[in-house]
């Protein structure tokens, strides 16, 4: 569970939002704009612009070639009734603050996503008396901000109550279907064995609704784990779920599967490094996953002291780390294309020492394992990868396996 929206930040983070029952109106006074790809959307890192020290999109956008945001959350008013707020504080309809930052955001040529939802507050499922009403209330986000993309993240107390989630997964099928082309992700949380009980049933509920999101996301932290073995362990483990519960294969089942993680130390003393999410994506990329993820944004810089006295902080990470280093896991997942291609020519050994790979070619099309030669150095690629030279970047798809 995602404790740190309800414990951290000047005000506590919440709720689901976004959709309705007119159709989205492409461009109004909100900016809207020409959608990303949707790869941008499933890689965009959680953002929370009013609460936890909200840090610079634009400078993050400049240091990482970070293109999306997942804006979170919206929630029902704390004052009671079926309108979209942010925080269950700021209504959305008198918003001037989270649209500056959305302008900003686009201005630089990116683009946000809305979550819903989190842990904690009140939810506009919860608030409101039928899917119609609750995607009624999200179309008022979708229509403000012209957006092309949402998240419901259906997670604890409100998962657990059935008339809310019916009402959830019900508004993500209204607005799904009156909004073409809109990206639509559900998060809930992760366990060893994929998801638990509420997650499943959850799973259930968009089954007998006939309702299928681009993913379902599990969050694989606060729940007994530790680095990324536990993690893909998980996935593996909710694919099987995924592919039960709809019927679908393997591959139809990781084609819907999201990751979303937590960067640095999680709210139960949980570890994840920048090794565990270089882990995390390769399997994602390796298995066409849908999604890759995580919270947050906020938390993306180092604490002082680093390790912030082995306490979990709304605004640092508690490990050692640069500024926006996890952002560009996500950047790199964004820039990952699944593997179509033929594998390069077989190598040709030399007759002593290590021997060089096949020399890389710039028009030549590599996927993850995939191994070149270049300036006498023997490289592995990383994930898919085309025209991006060998060590050229420290954050490229290239590793070098030494002298040739």
């Amino acid at each position: 569970m995602r404790r740190l929206h309800a414990c951290l930040g000047a005000a506590a983070a919440v709720t689901l939002a976004a959709a309705g029952t007119t159709a989205l109106v492409a461009g109004n006074a909100s900016g809207a704009t020409t959608a990303l790809g949707n790869r941008w959307y499933a890689a965009a890192p959680y953002l929370m612009p009013l609460d936890n020290d909200p840090p610079d999109p634009a400078a993050i956008m400049d240091a990482t070639g970070l293109k999306a945001f997942q804006l979170a959350f919206i929630l029902a008013s704390n004052g009671g009734g079926c309108s979209p707020t942010w925080g269950g504080t700021a209504p959305v309809s008198s918003d001037t603050a989270v649209q500056s930052v959305i302008n900003t955001i686009r201005a630089k040529g990116g683009d946000v996503s809305v979550s819903i939802g989190g842990y904690g507050g009140t939810k506009l499922g919860q608030a409101c008396s039928d899917p119609a009403s609750t995607a009624a209330a999200y179309q008022q986000v979708i229509t403000k901000y012209g957006l092309h993309a949402i998240d419901f993240d259906l997670e604890e107390p409100e998962y657990e109550n059935t008339a809310a989630i019916h009402n959830e997964i019900g508004a993500a099928k209204i607005l799904q279907q009156n909004n073409p082309g809109l990206y639509v992700s559900v998060t809930t949380a992760g366990t060893a064995d994929g998801t638990g009980w509420f997650g499943k049933q959850m799973l259930l509920e968009a089954k007998s609704q006939g309702f299928t999101p681009d993913n379902f996301s599990i969050m694989p932290f606060d729940g007994g784990f530790n680095g990324a073995a536990s993690q893909t362990g998980a996935l593996t483990s909710f694919n099987s779920i995924l592919q039960s519960t709809f019927g679908w294969d393997q591959a139809t089942a990781y084609a819907h599967e999201g990751f979303s993680g937590m960067n640095g130390r999680s709210d139960t003393g949980e570890y994840f490094t920048q090794a565990d999410f270089q882990t995390v994506l390769d399997y994602a990329t390796g298995h066409n996953m849908d999604r890759f993820t995580f919270w947050s944004l906020n938390r993306d810089r180092q604490c002082s002291p680093p390790d912030n006295g082995g306490r979990t902080s709304g605004t640092c990470s508690s490990v050692t780390q640069n500024s926006w280093d996890f952002a560009k896991y996500s950047v790199k997942f964004a820039g990952v294309t699944p593997p179509t291609s033929t594998p390069p020519p077989t190598p040709t050994p030399t007759p002593s020492g290590t021997a060089c790979k096949a020399a890389w070619n710039s028009s030549s099309v590599y996927v993850g394992g995939d191994e070149v030669s270049y300036n006498k150095h023997n490289w592995k690629a990383k994930w898919w990868t085309q025209n991006e030279v060998p060590g050229a970047a420290e954050w490229g798809p290239w590793q070098d396996e030494g002298a040739c």
